[in-house]
């Protein structure tokens, strides 16, 4: 008998659940990026969405892709990774893609571009990330290198082309370098920012694909490479990442350490994807999206080996993108 009482009781409240979920006419709560709770009418879309870009921002992306598709299943969002430069020619065309996912920020040149083409381009920066240097799991000698270290291996005037050149009691072996090529924001910033535009060591191998590069330092235990800690963070059990001594001691790159003011400061920097604000206007999915992509940053970076930004960068930008509206 009491089994039966608790059985209806179960029923009954299942009932007024449901009755009460069917009379909310679609509304749902949503978390802000502060952490307090917003009621908002959630309007289903469709149409595409357009993206391409950097292959370091693409795991962050692909992921809000899924998530935002899973809300508005008639929205198609396409992905893809050509890299940072070769994203932006794809971007800045009439007709052009929607965004472009950048480990850089937009050049003067690129700019121009846009003014030419009356492309409103409306930047958003999304996460930070962290330049990482990774070795071979059998290299036991290079887990600590200090910055100027690296800016020697990577530099052809830094003359350092074997093991024993960076160290005396480094191997008597050839130091095989890796890298993303010219169409990554990844290769420009490492050229720009860490080696000052000068002239990269003889014989570095540049890859389109991060995956093929993973591949190749896994598989040489003299090697040494380079790009953004999302595919490093993925991949630590083929490949170690450098602790560098930026001169207070070995820090490690992680999400604790890459922050703009923190210890992996130096080579942390932050990553963008770039709104074509007249799509945004005219296609609201366009627009739905990128709304979308800011509010939900946070979680899907720690997600895919991105450190977060503040609430404050988050609430800014969704303050600009409100005004497209």
């Amino acid at each position: 008998m009491k089994s039966f009482k608790r059985l209806a009781m179960f029923t009954m409240l299942a009932s007024v659940m449901a009755f009460g979920s069917a009379c909310s006419g679609g509304e749902k709560s949503a978390e802000s990026a502060n952490g307090s709770n917003d009621t908002e009418t959630e309007t289903q879309l469709e149409g595409s969405v357009v993206i391409d870009g950097s292959g370091t921002v693409y795991p962050f992306m692909a992921k809000m892709a899924e998530d935002y598709m899973a809300n508005q299943e008639d929205v198609s969002v396409e992905v893809s990774r050509s890299g940072t430069s070769a994203g932006f020619k794809k971007f800045l065309v009439e007709e052009g893609t929607d965004y472009n996912d950048a480990s850089r920020q937009i050049k003067d040149e690129e700019k121009a571009t846009a003014e030419e083409l009356g492309i409103d381009v409306k930047e958003m920066k999304v996460a930070l990330d962290g330049l990482t240097i990774v070795i071979n799991k059998e290299n036991d000698w290079a887990k600590e290198l200090t910055k100027e270290e690296i800016i020697d291996i990577f530099l052809a005037e830094g003359g350092k082309k074997k093991w024993s050149d960076v160290r005396a009691e480094f191997p008597d072996e050839e130091i095989k370098t890796y890298g993303p090529n010219e169409n990554h924001g990844t290769y420009e910033f490492m050229f720009e920012n860490i080696l000052d535009e000068k002239d990269l060591a003889e014989g570095i191998n540049l890859q389109q694909d991060y995956s093929v590069l993973v591949d190749l330092v896994s598989k040489d235990k003299n090697a040494i490479g380079f790009f953004g800690y999302g595919y490093y963070a993925n991949n630590k059990d083929k490949l170690t990442a450098v602790s560098i001594d930026f001169g207070k001691g070995p820090v490690e790159p992680s999400l604790t350490t890459i922050k703009e003011d923190g210890d992996y400061g130096p080579f942390t920097r932050p990553v963008f994807t770039y709104l074509n604000a007249n799509n945004a206007k005219s296609k609201p999915q366009v627009l739905d999206y990128a709304i979308f992509t800011m509010k939900n940053a946070q979680d899907v970076a720690e997600q895919t080996g991105f450190a977060p930004l503040s609430d404050q960068d988050i609430q800014a930008t969704l303050a600009e993108l409100e005004a497209l509206k």
